[in-house]
């Protein structure tokens, strides 16, 4: 999961610095490493490197990213790489030269990359299936071989991308002297969403990954980009679009609700603050009619992302809800961080129990979901480390129990879990006293309600059923070597030896 950002102003060279707080506000979509593109006259500038946006940047940064168009983007790996080299945006010299950031995953990157190479006679220079993504784009603008460039190439290119990419994919570019442009792949598994600001000194566009980028820097939300379609805004100002795939169908990421988008954002209509209120209510029920006889003194959240739903369980449920963990805010998010043993690690220094809510108490704690167990299983002894006298535990999300394979780093399904085990063996594996899951149809109507239009969402790692239609066991079986936690460490350790050897040299 990353996080894109893309401005055009049609008067002012300053998008640099808004791209650079657009990107802070979505800094919870990637951790590892923050890049910035900005064209001026004809130029690029850049600036990426791995680490938080506030890290990457510094003022003398700033003041070279000059130019009324850039883009941005923020990395979470998911193929166990760390490499500087790898951060984004990535950039090809021909045609035009194009900036382009990429949130997603290729399923057919492989055969891709091949392609590249004996068919379009193009290099790639890393591993990232971002890279692949440009540089088919870039082959098919090429196709053309126009002197100058306008709207209808850039449809056309994307549409022979759609036939030659399968997965799932929100991007960006930029062309100096152009414009920017985006788009997204046939099922809009991945967001992308497109603002306006207009004052006295002239307009901004705006294409981000979540709306909540647009609302705190004073865009009006014009939006979402269809599935398939590609949008283009030229340095003039004026917006173009057009549906690119023969056979789009809207099925965004039904895990963009349950953890990785912020509660202030819409994605797809949905409000995902009431979504997951919705998620508690629906939850509730189920804990009322699985649980009549159960005494529960308190609702407890495991922050941050599962308060809303925490709250509105508690309200149906008509038990106390008290804040039990407090959050150590420059901790990183746990869950996307590369490599089992730096999660586990990190447990302890993120949260700390306040003793007063947990003493001689039946406590719920309420997360967003399980998926390795380790965070669950550390929190259950806090609990009980603190005095409470049960431990249940209650889960927003069904069990995860399949392979994520569109940009989520959930690969390795002998890490899960729930992987061929029942609910009470893993209540038992992380110590608490009961556990309850949500359903999945719960969990789909709660989000569903927000916009009924959608009739299905990319729900793979909870029911194993791939859109995409190209996933089998053999893919299954290479992503897992290469995502693993195992491989993830080594990979860690490579680069660490290659940095010594470098300054070494």
């Amino acid at each position: 999961m990353c996080g894109i950002i893309g401005i055009l102003s049609t008067t002012k060279k300053d998008v640099g610095l808004y791209i650079y707080d657009a990107l802070t506000i979505i800094q919870h979509r990637g951790q590892d490493a923050a890049g910035i593109s900005t064209a001026s006259k004809g130029r690029f500038y850049m600036r990426k490197g791995n680490g938080l946006v506030r890290n990457v940047f510094r003022t003398k940064h700033m003041e070279k990213l000059i130019g009324d168009m850039g883009i941005g983007h923020i990395r979470y790996p998911t193929a166990g790489s760390s490499s500087e080299a790898e951060a984004q945006p990535f950039y090809v010299n021909s045609p035009y030269g194009i900036a382009f950031a990429h949130n997603g995953n290729l399923t057919n990157a492989k055969a891709l990359a091949q392609e590249i190479f004996e068919q379009d006679l193009r290099h790639l220079n890393t591993n990232s299936d971002s890279e692949i993504l440009l540089n088919i784009l870039a082959s098919e603008i090429a196709e053309e071989q126009k002197r100058r460039i306008n709207e209808n190439d850039i449809f056309k290119a994307v549409t022979k991308l759609h036939q030659r990419v399968k997965g799932a994919y929100a991007a960006i570019g930029m062309i100096p002297g152009f414009g920017i442009f985006g788009f997204r792949d046939p099922n809009g598994i991945r967001p992308l969403i497109l603002g306006e600001r207009t004052t006295k000194d002239g307009t901004k566009y705006m294409l981000t990954s979540e709306s909540v980028a647009l609302t705190a820097l004073g865009y009006k939300i014009i939006r979402d980009i269809e599935p398939g379609e590609a949008i283009v805004i030229d340095r003039k100002g004026q917006v173009h679009s057009m549906q690119c795939s023969s056979n789009p169908r809207l099925s965004p990421c039904i895990f963009e609700f349950v953890y990785f988008a912020r509660p202030d954002s819409i994605i797809d209509n949905i409000s995902v603050y009431k979504s997951r209120l919705r998620m508690g209510e629906k939850l509730a029920n189920k804990i009322k009619s699985k649980w009549p006889d159960e005494k529960i003194d308190v609702v407890i959240p495991i922050p941050d992302t599962s308060r809303t739903a925490a709250l509105q369980l508690a309200n149906a449920l008509e038990v106390k809800y008290r804040e039990g963990f407090i959050k150590n805010r420059y901790i990183a998010r746990t869950f996307i961080m590369p490599g089992q043993k730096q999660r586990k690690k990190s447990v302890r220094q993120k949260l700390s129990a306040i003793e007063l809510e947990f003493k001689d108490k039946n406590v719920l704690l309420v997360d967003d979901s399980i998926v390795r167990g380790t965070t669950s299983k550390e929190i259950v002894q806090m609990a009980r480390s603190s005095g409470a006298k049960k431990v249940f535990f209650a889960s927003a999300a069904p069990p995860v129990r399949y392979p994520n394979v569109y940009g989520i780093d959930m690969a390795s399904k002998n890490e899960f879990i729930a992987h061929e085990k029942s609910t009470d063996e893993v209540c038992e594996a992380i110590g608490s006293d009961k556990l309850i899951y949500q359903n999945l149809d719960d969990l789909i109507w709660s989000v569903q309600q927000g916009n009924p239009e959608i009739e299905t969402f990319d729900c793979s790692c909870f029911d194993g059923n791939y859109l995409t239609k190209d996933i089998d066991k053999p893919y299954l079986d290479n992503l897992e070597a290469e995502r693993s936690d195992k491989a993830k460490e080594d990979n860690i350790t490579n680069e660490s030896s290659e940095l010594i050897y470098n300054d070494a040299d």
